[in-house]
């Protein structure tokens, strides 16, 4: 109770905000998603990739990262041939379960259960994982050659990628930012995460479901919120890397599915109904499966 109380409730009220004033409201989301996508994250994005100490252990990051979403997708794959799923369905499952919202409810819990510099981790993961999904998450949608177009696309799309690219070659150079433009950098990049809550409250109160199909329903939850962390437990054990980092990584896999996978199943009729089904149930019950997770990983 005291986990919840000291980590999850400071968040869910933030989410819980966003969810009110867009049901009294009916602002639009879209406004706000694009002035934290192209203003506030990058700053972010480039503040944390420039302070970061490049070692070995970004290199098992992006190992992690690949691997957990290989095996999820496999184990999708099979469920979808054992059950005689049509492309589409699968393709909706695949969204709904390989890509967790690792950003905007993933990172802040991080942040109030470990603190500062298991928050260093959760954005870099975050960045990670926002390109994984803007690639395989669009391809997935889309399928087929045109898939694999529009995710190049979307990727180069996306702002932080270039200031990822921008961080690294000054860190790497070791070429200095002036103290005034670092501040400037620093108080934009402060407002992302509340910012990026506020938004995941609204979005789920424009998610509307009808005739829920709980069998895959249940599947979809299973996978993303008991499977996906214990896979990533096990890859903690395997791969090299800081105990911090480990617990990162494990909590960041045991998010729920990402709201902007809704927006891919319907923008490609992957299955828009049963998408935003699960994402909107994985959150509910992520309220219980967290806290959960956050005692036995000792936070």
């Amino acid at each position: 109770m005291a986990v919840f109380l000291q980590v999850v409730f400071p968040v869910l009220l933030i989410f819980a905000a966003g969810y009110v004033i867009q049901l009294v409201a009916r602002l639009d989301i879209k406004s706000l998603a694009t002035i934290t996508l192209y203003i506030m994250l990058p700053n972010l994005v480039f503040k944390t990739f420039y302070e970061a100490e490049l070692n070995q252990e970004y290199v098992m990051m992006l190992a992690f990262a690949a691997i957990l979403l290989a095996a999820i997708i496999v184990i999708n794959k099979l469920a979808a041939k054992i059950r005689n799923y049509d492309q589409a369905t699968e393709s909706g499952m695949i969204l709904s379960t390989a890509f967790m919202n690792s950003g905007n409810y993933g990172t802040p819990i991080i942040l109030f259960a470990f603190g500062k510099e298991a928050f260093m981790y959760a954005v870099s993961f975050m960045v990670l994982q926002a390109i994984i999904m803007n690639f395989f998450g669009v391809y997935y949608a889309a399928r087929g050659s045109a898939g694999i177009k529009l995710a190049f696309q979307s990727v180069l799309k996306m702002p932080p990628t270039y200031a990822v690219l921008a961080a690294l070659v000054m860190n790497l150079g070791s070429i200095p930012v002036p103290g005034s433009l670092m501040s400037v950098i620093t108080l934009v990049g402060d407002a992302t995460i509340p910012t990026m809550m506020i938004t995941l409250g609204m979005q789920l109160a424009e998610i509307t479901v009808k005739n829920m199909n709980w069998m895959k329903i249940s599947y979809a939850a299973f996978v993303r919120l008991l499977a996906s962390p214990l896979i990533a437990y096990v890859l903690t054990l395997v791969l090299p890397m800081d105990p911090m980092m480990a617990n990162v990584l494990i909590v960041a896999a045991a998010c729920p599915s990402a709201a902007t996978t809704t927006m891919y199943a319907l923008q490609f009729d992957a299955k828009p109904g049963l998408v935003s089904s699960i994402t909107l149930v994985t959150t509910l019950l992520s309220l219980l499966t967290i806290p959960i997770l956050l005692i036995l990983l000792g936070a």
